[in-house]
């Protein structure tokens, strides 16, 4: 309620009350108008300044989140990159030098990689920090699908070279314990039948008949038929420029055109065709040229089934073809 002010009239000699009226009312008025409005003018000022909005409140609460997958993004980018150069240093002085490939050079690592001139968002110019992250990123990126082509090209090269040695002659084509002798004999020879000298491009294996004969690598039985001077005999085509020969077979356990595996059974040993007694003729050959079928088989050897075979092949035999 309005506090009432009152007034002493002299005229009646009592206190009567007191109401501003007409221009002192205005200039009142107007002086509490204007007092009023300096001190919201004022209010609002201080506000401004010293007080942040709730869309400036919420807008920093957002910039502190970015900020904090920012940093966690970097430590990743690093992680990566620090991950990715140990996969490269794998693929460079590792899995490239097993299978006798050069690394990749640098120019094909760093082909398609550029700078901020590759951006086409343009507001990112105006903040260097971000556009570096940016370019990392990009660079890291190609290098990722360098490297995961090279993988690729890795894993080609590797089935290529498992197939190779897969049909490559690398074992005995019959077991050391059921040698009688070995005759290593490789070049001309006088013909135990024949009775003159001959070219013997292979190595003879002396064993009962019905030993088991094994390919000696995988591969496909390019022939398989008898022949007046090798008798029962196999051809396999290794592929890779390779093939084998099986000679003087009592009989066979392949046809012609079967795939065969490295260690299969494919006949057993006899006494066919130009034989002189039960045994084994082996030859190897490399894009139509023999070579020493001992080269090969050797290396399957430990070092005492080695010193056997030396032992068997040290005593004396006449040739049996």
């Amino acid at each position: 309620m309005a506090r009432t002010k009152f007034k002493y009239n002299s005229e009646t000699c009592r206190y009567e009350p007191f109401y501003v009226k007409g221009k002192t009312l205005r200039k009142r008025m107007l002086v509490f108008i204007l007092l009023s409005f300096m001190l919201a003018a004022g209010g609002y000022f201080w506000l401004n300044n010293y007080f942040e909005t709730i869309d400036e409140l919420l807008l920093e609460q957002k910039n502190q989140a970015l900020k904090i997958e920012w940093d966690i993004l970097r430590h990743r980018v690093k992680h990566v990159s620090k991950d990715l150069a140990h996969f490269i240093d794998k693929d460079d002085h590792n899995y490239r030098v097993i299978l006798d490939s050069p690394p990749l050079s640098q120019s094909i690592r760093e082909a398609g990689v550029g700078g901020s001139e590759k951006i086409n968002h343009k507001s990112l110019k105006d903040f260097p920090e971000v556009l570096r992250e940016y370019t990392a990123v990009e660079k890291l990126q190609h290098q990722l699908e360098v490297e995961v082509q090279s993988y690729k090209e890795i894993n080609q090269m590797l089935d290529r070279k498992i197939a190779i040695w897969a049909a490559k002659p690398a074992i005995q084509p019959l077991s050391n314990k059921d040698l009688t002798y070995l005759h290593t004999t490789y070049g001309s020879r006088m013909h135990p039948i024949l009775g003159f000298i001959r070219g013997h491009k292979g190595l003879d294996f002396s064993a009962d008949t019905g030993t088991p004969v094994y390919a000696t690598g995988d591969g496909r039985v390019k022939n398989a038929y008898y022949s007046e001077s090798f008798g029962n005999v196999i051809f396999l085509d290794h592929l890779y420029g390779y093939e084998t020969r099986y000679a003087h077979l009592s009989k066979f356990n392949v046809k012609n055109g079967q795939q065969v595996k490295r260690g299969e059974v494919i006949g057993y040993v006899g006494s066919t065709g130009l034989s002189g007694g039960p045994h084994l003729h082996y030859e190897v050959l490399y894009h139509d040229e023999h070579i020493n079928p001992i080269n090969f088989f050797q290396r399957d050897l430990n070092n005492q089934e080695y010193e056997k075979l030396i032992e068997l092949a040290s005593h004396p035999q006449p040739p049996l073809d």
